[in-house]
C-alpha cells in the first residue's frame, strides 16, 4: 500500500530517530488575536505540525481557524476531531481517530460512518489512528464527552496490548493521550513499554509542561509530541521543547 505524504514524514522521521513536535489548537478557544500570538510562536520555533480540533466546538469556527493558521503559516495543518463535524477541506490531513481504550461504539465507528462520505470527498490525506485515553490523575473532556474510560495510568502492559490490537487492525498510528489539563502525563514507562511493541508511529500528548517532560517522553519512545496551549502562560516553553526535540535527533 503506498503511504501518503504526511505519514510517509512520520514513519521516515521515526525510522531515523527524529523527534517531532505538534501544537494542538482548539478553534474554540484560539481568538484571532491569540490565533496570531499562537502562529509566530510555532512559526519562529519550527514546529513541525498543527493539529486543529476540541471535544466540543460550540462556536463552529474550524474553517476559519484554518483559514487563518494557512495565511499566516505553511505548517502543516492536521484534524484532530472529536466527532464527525470537525472535518473542514482545508486542512492537509485528518486524524481518523479510533478510540480503541473504551468501549463505546460511537467513538470506535459510529462517528467515522457519518464522517466517511464527506472525507471521501474532502481531499484530506486520512491517517487511521489508534486513539488511546490514558489516566492523567482528573476527569477530561475527552472521557467525559466519549463516555469511556481511561486506562490506569499504572497498566502499561494493558495500554501495550490495546496499541498491539491496534496495529494488528490496521491503524497506522498510536495517540496515547492523558487529556487537556492532565495532572500528569503519559508516563515514561508506558510511553516505553507500547514503544517496545509497535512498529508504527508513536503520538503522546496531554499534561506536558516542560521541556524535561517532553524529552523525557521522546527518550522512552515517543515519536511525535503534542502540547496544548498552555505555552502562551509561559512563551519560552515553545521554544525550549522544540530545542530539545531536534538535538535529541542529533544524539548517536
Amino acid at each position: 500500500m503506498q503511504m501518503t505524504p504526511l505519514y510517509a514524514h512520520l514513519q521516515r522521521a521515526r525510522e531515523q530517530r527524529q523527534k517531532q513536535l505538534a501544537v494542538l489548537i482548539d478553534p474554540d478557544k484560539a481568538t484571532p488575536e491569540a490565533l496570531s500570538r499562537i502562529l509566530r510562536l510555532a512559526n519562529a520555533a519550527g514546529v513541525d505540525y498543527l493539529f486543529v480540533g476540541g471535544s466540543l466546538l460550540v462556536r463552529g469556527e474550524t474553517d476559519a481557524c484554518i483559514q487563518q493558521i494557512k495565511s499566516q503559516s505553511t505548517i502543516p495543518v492536521i484534524l484532530f476531531p472529536g466527532n464527525h463535524i470537525q472535518v473542514s477541506s482545508h486542512a492537509d490531513a485528518i486524524l481518523l481517530l479510533s478510540l480503541i481504550s473504551g468501549r463505546n461504539p460511537d467513538f470506535l465507528i459510529g462517528q467515522h460512518v457519518v464522517a466517511a462520505p464527506a472525507l471521501r470527498k474532502s481531499g484530506l490525506e486520512i491517517i487511521p489512528t489508534a486513539y488511546m485515553l490514558i489516566d492523567g490523575g482528573r476527569a477530561t473532556s475527552a472521557s467525559y464527552i466519549s463516555n469511556t474510560m481511561p486506562i490506569p495510568a499504572n497498566k502499561p502492559e494493558i495500554a501495550a496490548s490495546t496499541a498491539i490490537a491496534g496495529e494488528m487492525l490496521g491503524l497506522k498510528m498510536i495517540y496515547l493521550e492523558a487529556g487537556s489539563g492532565a495532572m500528569h502525563p503519559v508516563s515514561p514507562e508506558m510511553i516505553a513499554e507500547v514503544h517496545r511493541h509497535t512498529r508504527v508511529p508513536l503520538i503522546v500528548g496531554g499534561g506536558i509542561r516542560s521541556a524535561k517532560q517532553a524529552l523525557m517522553a521522546a527518550e522512552a519512545g515517543a515519536d511525535l509530541i503534542v502540547i496544548g496551549t498552555a505555552f502562551e502562560k509561559n512563551p519560552e516553553l515553545l521554544p525550549e521543547i522544540a530545542a530539545a526535540l531536534k538535538n535529541f535527533g542529533d544524539k548517536p
